[in-house]
């Protein structure tokens, strides 16, 4: 293969449709939360990913595990993580069995901030699909994405 193959050029374009998506949304979805409830993405994520934690054996997420489910670096988490510490929606704790693991939780503030910007957060994912939808480009991403049935 060249850099001139159109297999490659091909790839590269679809890649660059789905970059662009991606994009476009994130920063639709950001607008949106910054605006209304003083969140980004990353921190709204964030508090959603640890939101899904439970209590007992295996509930509670390595710092490499939520790292990977917001994707982020795990220094880029930790700072996050203190960042909304700092603002009272996160709280850790050393876990009772292994002294040297760290536990995160989501606060009562946090979770009520979650709740309140998860209606946002959807509408702007709405919109920003809808929006993408219109440009030639980007709507077979669009199909796919609203095809796709993940369970979380």
């Amino acid at each position: 293969m060249t850099a001139t193959d159109p297999a490659l050029t091909a790839l590269a374009q679809g890649w660059c449709a789905l970059s662009a998506l991606h994009g476009r949304i994130e920063a639709h979805i950001e607008r949106a939360l910054q605006a209304k409830h003083d969140l980004s993405v990353r921190e709204y994520s964030l508090l959603d990913v640890l939101s899904r934690q439970h209590a007992g054996e295996g509930g509670h997420l390595q710092m490499k595990q939520v790292a990977d489910a917001v994707v982020l670096s795990q220094s880029a988490t930790t700072r996050l993580v203190s960042r909304l510490e700092d603002r009272g929606l996160l709280e850790r704790y050393l876990c009772p069995t292994d002294r040297r693991g760290i536990y995160t939780n989501v606060t009562p503030a946090g979770l009520r901030l979650l709740e309140e910007a998860r209606p946002t957060n959807d509408a702007a994912l709405r919109e920003a699909l809808d929006d993408a939808a219109k440009v030639p480009e980007l709507a077979p991403l669009v199909r796919v994405v609203e095809s796709l049935n993940v369970s979380a």
